[in-house]
């Protein structure tokens, strides 16, 4: 495609995004290039990289469209970014030529955008806090809270692009093999810092298309998920409960933790998001995991309680960790859905807690930044139930396990800037014998 065809592509892409705002900008994404398969692989991704860059700028492009007294369009943000970012060799005008593929000449008002734009920086004295961070003005000070004087630098981090991790399945390979299979098929890795099991790959390339991961010996998952997986601490012979396993991602490094021996139930609400497991369980070898499906008046969960030896509470939440993959979700997020998961998320964790035998290790866990849904959340329960208390597992050294340092008093927080992963957090808790 010229470069003029992949912008059009990005304007079309922007306006699928705007006409399906409450869903996710990935999925949207994917039905988009499922329906144009004469778009080939690098375009594809050029023109992904230009949509999430327009993403991930979306309230400073916003606000000097605004400024110049231009409607908020996806070709008005389209040529905003073309301006701003000054990454074309081309200029707006050649771009928007109006010729075959190409988007339609500017207008005299886009014109005058473009001047207003040319010799301007992306960020502005006169923007706004929120604006120049690109978050909702009400979430700011709760990030204030979260991360103090460091606050700007965090977000920072959060507006890069995502690392691209991979876990190497122990029960069909060693991470060295698993990467050296890679390697044979041009994909570049080096050992992740802090999962035992983790590969980060070089740049964004096709590994799902790779011989290595449609036989097994890898999965894409964050690193700092990979270390959630670590702190549940599931070993051979266990009874094991994912209590909202989605698509078995954590389900998967569970069952490679326990060798294929002992028995997971991976549980969720969504019947299309435990079916989505079906296939990840078969090509890993999993075959020490089953699926429940969680309804209203379910006795499911009466008749186990206190069975089993670790629960995984992997809560819903805000996402605020994943902002780098998922920009647009700062754009959906409304201060109402926090309370809401708030007292959702309590509820899980009491439901839950009651399936835990007693000496049994209960795990707590977001893709969250906000102390809303963390250490506020785990604090409200451990008073609310006495019988439990914050444990901080041995680190494993050299092994299979959690390394040193990433504990404290039984929590841990990521951050892309500080651990190079998503934002997660995750709490230890033991029940009393």
């Amino acid at each position: 495609m010229t470069p003029s065809a992949r912008l059009s592509a990005t304007i079309d892409l922007l306006s699928a995004m705007e006409a399906t705002p409450y869903r996710p900008a990935d999925a949207v994404a994917n039905s988009f290039f499922r329906e144009r398969r004469y778009i080939g692989g690098g375009d594809r991704r050029a023109i992904s990289a230009r949509v999430w860059d327009i993403l991930r700028h979306w309230r400073r492009l916003c606000w000097w469209i605004e400024r110049a007294g231009a409607p908020v369009t996806p070709r008005s943000l389209t040529l905003a970014m073309v301006v701003l970012a000054r990454q074309d060799r081309m200029t707006p005008e050649e771009l928007f030529s109006g010729e075959r593929y190409a988007p339609t000449r500017l207008s005299a008002q886009e014109s005058a955008l473009c001047a207003l734009l040319r010799e301007q920086p992306l960020d502005h004295p006169e923007m706004p806090r929120p604006v120049r961070l690109e978050v909702p003005d009400w979430l700011l000070a709760h990030l204030d809270n979260a991360f103090g004087d460091q606050t700007e630098a965090e977000l920072a981090a959060m507006g890069g692009e995502a690392t691209l991790d991979l876990r190497a399945n122990l029960l069909k390979t060693t991470r060295e093999a698993a990467r050296a299979a890679l390697a044979e098929e041009g994909i570049v890795t080096r050992e992740t810092a802090l999962s035992p099991w983790g590969l980060r790959v070089a740049g964004r390339q096709p590994v799902t298309s790779t011989a290595a991961f449609r036989a097994g010996l890898i999965e894409i998952q964050d690193e700092g998920s990979q270390l959630i997986a670590a702190a549940i601490g599931a070993e051979p012979g266990m009874r094991v409960l994912d209590y909202c396993a989605g698509a078995a991602g954590k389900t998967l490094a569970m069952a490679m933790t326990m060798n294929n021996r002992g028995h997971i139930v991976a549980c969720d609400v969504s019947e299309p998001r435990l079916e989505g497991a079906v296939r990840r369980l078969r090509r890993a070898g999993v075959h020490n995991a089953e699926r429940h499906l969680l309804v209203p008046g379910d006795k499911w969960a009466r008749r186990r309680a206190g069975s089993f030896d670790r629960v995984l509470v992997d809560a819903p939440c805000t996402g605020t960790g994943t902002w780098r993959r998922n920009p647009d979700a700062r754009l959906r997020l409304r201060e109402s859905d926090l309370r809401e998961l708030m007292e959702k998320q309590a509820d899980i964790l009491d439901r839950a807690a009651k399936l835990l035998r007693p000496g049994g290790r209960l795990v707590y866990a977001t893709c969250s930044i906000l102390p809303e849904e963390n250490q506020n959340q785990i604090a409200a329960f451990v008073q609310r139930n006495p019988e439990f208390r914050m444990v901080t597992p041995p680190a494993v050294e050299g092994g299979d396990g959690m390394p040193a340092g990433l504990l404290v008093d039984g929590k841990m927080s990521l951050s892309p800037l500080r651990n190079g992963t998503d934002g997660f957090f995750a709490a230890i808790m033991e029940r009393a014998a």
